[in-house]
């Protein structure tokens, strides 16, 4: 595939400055990405510029998980759910080494607000909506069997559990890979760069985007024939600062989410808890390199980018855990990390935050916009098609004939294609022979990359680690700039390593340094900014 590195991100603001686009986009999240992909897979000529680093928001604090929202069945949101089981299986063959099939097991006990009964009801009608190609079909469970297959579990007043299938993925990656395939179809893509206004033609309508890099604040404009906002919970600040008679349209939640070794909490799946009294589902989630507990689901009246998570936080989601599992005693000196992130849900009236939608909407302004927000990970392609579809409502009879026809259910990576992810599988063995590099870090190399994994030990030095490898491959393809974004939104060192990966850091470090031209200096900048990250995200664990 293309270099997406920071030297195509000079090339590409150089281009925006002097070309004329169909589409400019604005958020470099999930939707930005995939309506980037969808746009310029039909031919459009696309623009999109991101204020941060790439999946920087919202995008990189979800659960991480693919799934079509079992308990979005009690809302009677039946379409949502068949879409995002739809869209779930297309992702495992789009994605099959960001997207894997997960077992979910649901306890129920004497005083759950749901009975057996009724859950089995809900368990068939989710089989029945993935229209029966889930990877495994539901099983019901007593609670014998529930110990035997969860011995962790509190067996106190236990019922019995369904077990179904569900997926887990990687959120942030997912946002890199859209990108790189956007940019594969020929869309020019930027991150650190703000929107701060747009101009306004003689006919009312928008014609350019007002921009500022943020890293030499050199200000510049866009030429856009049509703007595409997908901001997430940005979504009410920008439609104020572009029209004055702007209604909000948001309803933003805080979730926050906890990360655990995997040995201190032994699950033999995932595992769907807090379904006693409230609304609200806690999820523990065992990965291929940690444990996840989350979320929180609060209503957020702050500007996004104040969310943190607080010591009542994690009280309540160790509170719930230890419902569920007295047994393994958890404290929070058992988390590793936390992280949290802001919801830019669509009001609509609902009760308590749990029971807002999960739908998403999208708002075409003849002024020359489309604004798309709300709506479920799991359902981002769908959702980034009917964005482009209303977007080419504002262009001509022919042009919207000549871009009627997408297709994004191709693999997003083709070294990552079903048969090449198994391909890659097969071959880790043979990299660490050939290569001197260790089993444990090949297979992980291909567990991540697929037969790019073979590339990127092609095109880099056989003296790097395989940390080194891996900041190498985000500079060059993922237009990585700072070492704060590669240990927050590349790798997971800094979720699910115990030191953060603080040990790996001068490794990196001379990665970033050599590949991006740092001085001493800088570099020292720049560890500076990572640590200052680390503390910030952790600050909670100062009270305990």
């Amino acid at each position: 595939m293309k270099n997406f590195s920071f030297a195509n991100r000079i090339q590409n603001i150089n281009k925006m400055k002097s070309q004329d686009f169909d589409l400019v986009i604005i958020g470099g999240g999930i939707n930005g990405a995939g309506v980037a992909r969808d746009a310029s897979a039909r031919g459009m000529r696309v623009a999109l510029i991101e204020a941060r680093d790439f999946a920087s928001g919202t995008s990189s604090k979800s659960s991480k998980l693919i799934h079509g929202g079992i308990r979005y069945l009690e809302n009677m949101e039946f379409k949502l759910v068949f879409e995002a089981l739809n869209e779930r299986g297309r992702l495992f063959e789009m994605a099959p080494h960001l997207v894997h099939p997960l077992r979910f097991m649901i306890p129920l006990y004497q005083e759950s607000r749901v009975g057996m009964g009724k859950m089995g009801l809900g368990m068939w009608l989710y089989d029945a909506l993935s229209l029966f190609q889930a990877p495994e079909m539901h099983e019901r469970l007593n609670a014998k069997a529930s110990i035997e297959h969860m011995p962790a579990i509190r067996p106190n007043n236990l019922l019995g559990s369904y077990i179904y299938s569900d997926a887990y993925m990687d959120d942030d990656r997912l946002v890199h890979e859209t990108m790189r395939s956007a940019n594969e179809n020929g869309a020019l893509c930027v991150n650190y760069v703000k929107a701060t206004g747009v101009n306004f033609g003689p006919d009312g309508k928008i014609q350019s985007v007002k921009c500022e890099d943020q890293h030499s604040k050199e200000n510049f404009t866009v030429k856009a024939r049509h703007v595409i906002s997908s901001v997430g919970p940005w979504t009410d600040e920008l439609g104020e600062s572009i029209f004055k008679d702007w209604k909000k349209i948001l309803r933003p939640t805080k979730g926050i989410h906890l990360t655990l070794p995997k040995h201190r909490l032994p699950l033999t799946s995932a595992v769907v808890m807090g379904a006693e009294k409230s609304d609200r589902i806690v999820f523990g989630i065992p990965r291929h390199e940690m444990i996840i507990i989350g979320t929180t689901d609060t209503d957020f009246k702050e500007s996004p980018e104040n969310v943190t998570t607080t010591p009542e936080d994690v009280k309540y989601l160790l509170s719930i855990t230890d419902h569920y599992f007295p047994g393994a005693n958890l404290t929070a000196h058992d988390i590793i990390a936390s992280y949290a992130g802001v919801r830019p849900l669509v009001a609509d009236g609902s009760s308590t935050e749990g029971k807002t939608s999960r739908e998403h909407t999208i708002l075409s302004d003849d002024r020359g916009i489309t604004f798309v927000a709300g709506g479920k990970y799991t359902t981002y392609r769908l959702m980034c098609e009917q964005t482009v579809k209303a977007a080419l409502k504002f262009f001509t009879f022919e042009e919207r004939v000549t871009w009627s026809k997408s297709n994004t259910v191709t693999p997003l990576n083709p070294y990552t294609s079903v048969d090449a992810f198994q391909q890659a599988k097969v071959q880790a063995d043979v990299w660490a022979h050939e290569t001197g590099h260790s089993v444990e870090d090949m297979r992980l190399l291909a567990e991540r990359y697929g037969m790019e994994g073979e590339e990127i030990l092609n095109k880099y030095s056989s003296d790097m680690t395989y940390w080194q490898l891996e900041a190498a491959q985000a500079i060059d393809s993922t237009m990585c700039l700072h070492m704060r974004d590669f240990f927050a939104r590349r790798v997971p060192l800094f979720l699910a390593d115990r030191n953060h990966g603080v040990k790996h850091m001068e490794e990196i470090g001379t990665v970033f340094q050599e590949k991006l031209g740092w001085n001493e200096a800088r570099l020292k900048e720049e560890l500076h900014m990572l640590t200052e990250y680390m503390a910030r995200e952790v600050e909670w664990k100062k009270h305990f």
